[in-house]
């Protein structure tokens, strides 16, 4: 049965003062799927050992299933907190079949050694390893391993699945493939998840939710769409793919839009965009712009906001990506077209609102 995670006023800090998770608050849903995206050090993968009972919290509550595991002075350890942990680096047995490695899993739980290997055998063939049940990991690959540690955290029939990273150790293609199984697999299983990752494409591409942390703190929560068309900060924003970001004069301010111009835009019309930090008029204010909010445009006669010289070009199968360099205000990556444009070009930009955002500079 799929449980509901509490974590209230969560702060974790270690021997000698060090902070990692600050006031940390999120309530997950039963059957959700959370991943927690931030960078190394952002306290991700604390939070998520504290989940597991592998750290205890210095204050604040985690409950799971409406049931308090930890509050400070409480702490349940992991064996007794019914989940199931998938880590980076797989951890099996390496003197157990891939058959018994899987059956581990219930064996802790007090069923019977045919009952477990019956289970284990039928958990391996619904992830596609049913033919290598008796081969040990050192003769498997390292997507194939991982297949193993997603067939133990499944078979055990938790509430809860925590994920450290498991697909950081695969090759980009195998990463795409495992995302997709561990999606299909964990969901078949309505089970609540809690994954951890740095990858902000594996995160919107598996995520019912996503959690940003930064510096032990969680900055926003909200689904894929929301963070990424709804950035609560400029971290949040760079952290979830930029274009590049501008300093830019603010014209007006009305309904939650700001009107800008563009430096060095030559004339060109200003612009009018979303301020999730509502900045006021005048001229220090930062426009970050997705790839998805900048296009090149085929000609400077054509409308655009900026104008600036293409730096470099990369082929990406729907069309071409450029790189442009902007006259004293920097470059801007990513930005698509379906037609190359010649390195050394001067180009037209023009900008989208619904991927631009203004924050105060």
């Amino acid at each position: 049965m799929a449980e509901r995670i509490t974590i209230d006023g969560l702060t974790k800090v270690y021997p000698g003062g060090t902070e990692a998770l600050s006031d940390v608050g999120l309530d997950v849903g039963p059957g959700t799927f959370v991943v927690l995206l931030g960078p190394s050090g952002s306290g991700k993968t604390t939070l998520l050992r504290c989940l597991a009972g592998i750290e205890r919290i210095t204050s604040g509550r985690i409950a799971i299933g409406g049931a308090t595991v930890a509050d400070g002075s409480l702490h349940v350890p992991p064996d007794r907190r019914d989940l199931s942990m998938v880590f980076q680096d797989y951890a099996l047995w390496p003197h157990l079949t891939v058959t018994d490695n899987v059956a581990f899993a219930l064996r802790r739980r007090g069923h019977g050694r045919a009952e477990c290997r019956a289970r284990a055998r039928l958990m391996l063939d619904r992830v596609g390893l049913g033919s290598l049940a008796d081969r040990y990991p050192n003769q498997l690959s390292g997507g194939e391993q991982q297949r193993v540690a997603l067939a133990r955290a499944l078979v055990a029939d938790t509430g809860l699945i925590l994920c450290d990273e498991p697909l950081s150790n695969l090759d980009a293609d195998l990463r795409e493939r495992m995302r997709v199984e561990i999606s299909s697999l964990v969901r078949g299983a309505a089970a609540t998840t809690i994954y951890i990752t740095h990858d902000q494409a594996e995160a919107f591409a598996l995520a019912d939710r996503v959690g940003v942390l930064h510096q032990g703190r969680l900055v926003q929560a909200g689904t894929p769409e929301e963070i990424y068309t709804s950035p609560a900060t400029p971290f949040v924003a760079r952290f979830t793919g930029l274009s590049g970001e501008l300093p830019v004069r603010i014209r007006s301010v009305g309904d939650g839009l700001v009107e800008i111009e563009p430096p060095g835009a030559n004339g060109a019309r200003p612009l009018r965009v979303r301020a999730p930090a509502g900045p006021g008029a005048g001229p220090s204010a930062l426009l970050m712009i997705r790839p998805t909010g900048v296009r090149l445009v085929s000609g400077l006669a054509d409308e655009h906001h900026l104008t600036g010289v293409v730096a470099d070009v990369a082929f990406r199968g729907r069309g071409y990506e450029h790189a442009v360099d902007l006259p004293g205000s920097g470059r801007l990556t990513g930005v698509f077209a379906q037609t190359r444009a010649a390195r050394g070009e001067s180009v037209g930009l023009r900008l989208e609102p619904g991927g631009c955002h203004v924050f105060p500079g």
